[in-house]
C-alpha cells in the first residue's frame, strides 16, 4: 500500500475534446529541465489535456515558470507571490514580479489572494499584497488568479473595494453554493480542482452544478489534490481529465460538452490561441 501511494495514477482515456489544465505547478511535480516539462505535458496530452498553466508562489518559482513557458508551446505561466509569503513582499519583490508578469507567455497574475488557514503571514500584509496584485493585473490587462482559503468574505470585499480586473479566476474554488452565486453574479470564473471529486465535498458539488458554462474551468493544482479515486497519490496535469469527467457526471452533461466549455473558457480567460 505504501508503494502504491507514491505511484502516479494511471493515465485515463483521452477526452473527446482537448482541455487546458488551468492551474498546475510543474516544478513542484518534479520538472526541472525542458525535457522534464515536455515529458510531463506529453503525458497530459495523451489524456486530452493539451495545454497547461504552470503557476508560481514565490520569486524562484516565478522565474522558473516564466522560463518554462518558453520551452514548450503547450505551456503558459502565471506569476505572483503567494499570500502565505506576503510578509516578505517589498519593493524589490514587486518590481521583479511585475517584470516577469509582463512576459508574453505569462497569462495571469497569480496565485495571489488570502489564506487564513495557515498562520505564515499577517492578514494585513496579505491584504496589502493582494491589493497590489489586483492593480498589477488591471494595469497589464491580464487575468487575476486568486487563492482563497478560509477568507471568502475578505477576498470578495477587497475585489469590490479595489475594482476587479476584467477576468478573475478563483483557483481551486472552495466555496459553497452561496459563495458561488455571488461570484457568478460578479462574472468571476470558478476553477475546480480534484477536491470537487471528493465524496464529502457536498457544498462544492452544489456550487459546481450551478455554475453556467463560460464561468468554470478545471485544474489539477498538481502535485496536490489528486482526484478521487486516487486521492493521496501524486498528481500531474493529465489528471485534469478525471475532474472533467466528474464535473460532467455531477452536472448531468455530456463529457464533450463540459470539456468544450473548459477549453473555450480557458482560451478566453487566458487569451490563449483557439
Amino acid at each position: 500500500m505504501g508503494d502504491e501511494k507514491r505511484e502516479l495514477p494511471p493515465i485515463p482515456d483521452r477526452l473527446p475534446v482537448t482541455v487546458v489544465d488551468a492551474h498546475t505547478h510543474l516544478d513542484a511535480c518534479g520538472a526541472e529541465t525542458a525535457a522534464d516539462v515536455a515529458a510531463m505535458v506529453d503525458r497530459a496530452e495523451r489524456a486530452g489535456v493539451a495545454r497547461v498553466v504552470t503557476v508560481a508562489d514565490d520569486l524562484a518559482a516565478a522565474r522558473w515558470a516564466s522560463g518554462a513557458s518558453t520551452w514548450d508551446s503547450r505551456v503558459f505561466a502565471a506569476v505572483a507571490i503567494h499570500p502565505t509569503r506576503a510578509k516578505e513582499f517589498g519593493v524589490a519583490e514587486q518590481s521583479e514580479v511585475e517584470r516577469l508578469a509582463r512576459g508574453e507567455r505569462v497569462v495571469a497574475v497569480g496565485e495571489t489572494g488570502l489564506d487564513y488557514y495557515w498562520d505564515y503571514s499577517p492578514h494585513d500584509a496579505q491584504q496589502a499584497a493582494f491589493r497590489w496584485h489586483i492593480d498589477l493585473a488591471k494595469r497589464l490587462g491580464k487575468a487575476l488568479m486568486i487563492h482563497d482559503r478560509d477568507a471568502h468574505e475578505d477576498v470578495l470585499r477587497i475585489l469590490d473595494e479595489e475594482g476587479a480586473p476584467e477576468t478573475v479566476v478563483f483557483h481551486c474554488f472552495s466555496g459553497d453554493e452561496h459563495i458561488a452565486r455571488r461570484c457568478i453574479d460578479k462574472g468571476y470564473i470558478l476553477s475546480f480542482a480534484g477536491t470537487v471529486t471528493f465524496k464529502n465535498a457536498r457544498g462544492l458539488h452544489e456550487a459546481a452544478r450551478i455554475v453556467p458554462r463560460g464561468q468554470f474551468l478545471a485544474e489539477t493544482d498538481a502535485p496536490f489534490l489528486t482526484p478521487h479515486p486516487y486521492r493521496g497519490r501524486p498528481n500531474e496535469p493529465y489528471c485534469t481529465a478525471y475532474t472533467v469527467r466528474y464535473l460532467a457526471a455531477l452536472r448531468g452533461e455530456a463529457v464533450h460538452e463540459v470539456a468544450e466549455a473548459v477549453r473555450t473558457t480557458a482560451e478566453r480567460a487566458y487569451r490563449l490561441p483557439a
